[in-house]
């Protein structure tokens, strides 16, 4: 139970951390992938349009990703073992599908105030004024096709350099900071255009062009833009996941060694004092 009380606590630090520090560059990223341009939804100005919203969601959505992921890493190393790839594959997705919950409704209201400039309490009146609650969740469908093969692929290997690069069973924050960046660059490379799709869905209001289903949106970009609109804001994004991994992982990891540590060194009660 200790263990995943410190994945909660552990992934909510990290979470917040990484999201305020690197949140200038989510917003160039998301203007550049806006349907409108990266001048008319803001350019420069604003660059921390939407901030109260990550700093809302952020912890939350990290904690309870991790709280999965370990939950589900752990009874899945019975059957498929502890360092197999493919019970970090699964574990990630399976935690990805949780935290989507809550990080959905936060991306939505983030992103719309970094592209319209507007407040977070102002982007979330006028969400349920004209959508509804269910127009927090718009592109909850796109985050889940977007997330899961990022997760599918820097989890495993981000693990597998972990283990890689662990000395007499441990392995340093640092040396798993490294490989956050290392991992999560490799995938948000390969998974920009569903990034990209993910955003037009989020930036859309109700009706608009860019609310359709995930593969139209991915053929409408294409046919606007060519194979350049697929890869918009490809350099922020691997920037910002680079530096985001460095820190989010780093920070997890080393949240959990502390806090770990911090447990054991702590006293137990005999049951007959209870």
């Amino acid at each position: 139970m200790e263990t995943l009380a410190t994945a909660l606590v552990s992934g909510a630090l990290a979470g917040l951390m990484v999201d305020i520090s690197l949140f200038p560059i989510d917003t160039v990223k998301t203007r550049l992938q806006s349907e409108v341009g990266f001048q008319k939804a803001g350019g420069f100005r604003g660059i921390y349009s939407g901030l109260g919203a990550v700093a809302v969601g952020s912890a939350p959505g990290a904690a309870f990703f991790f709280l999965s992921y370990e939950a589900s890493k752990k009874q899945l190393s019975y059957k498929l073992g502890k360092n197999s790839a493919t019970n970090h594959m699964i574990s990630s997705s399976l935690a990805e599908l949780v935290a989507c919950f809550v990080r959905v409704p936060s991306e939505v209201i983030k992103q719309r105030s970094q592209a319209q400039r507007l407040s977070s309490l102002q982007i979330l009146k006028k969400t349920l004024a004209l959508e509804g609650f269910l127009g927090l969740y718009r592109g909850y469908t796109s985050t889940i096709l977007r997330e899961i093969p990022f997760s599918v692929i820097q989890f495993p290997l981000w693990e597998l350099l972990k283990i890689k690069w662990t000395d007499k069973g441990t392995i340093q924050p640092w040396k798993s900071a490294v490989a956050g960046a290392i991992a999560g660059s490799v995938a948000a490379f390969l998974t920009t255009p569903l990034d990209v799709a993910k955003t037009r869905i989020m930036l859309s209001e109700k009706s608009a062009p860019a609310s359709g289903n995930f593969l139209t949106v991915l053929s409408n970009v294409y046919k606007d833009q060519g194979v350049k609109g697929l890869w918009a804001g490809v350099v922020p994004r691997v920037m910002w996941i680079a530096i985001g991994g460095f820190v989010f992982l780093g920070v997890y990891d080393g949240a959990k060694h502390y806090l770990t540590a911090a447990c054991s060194k702590r006293p137990t009660k005999d049951i007959n004092d209870v």
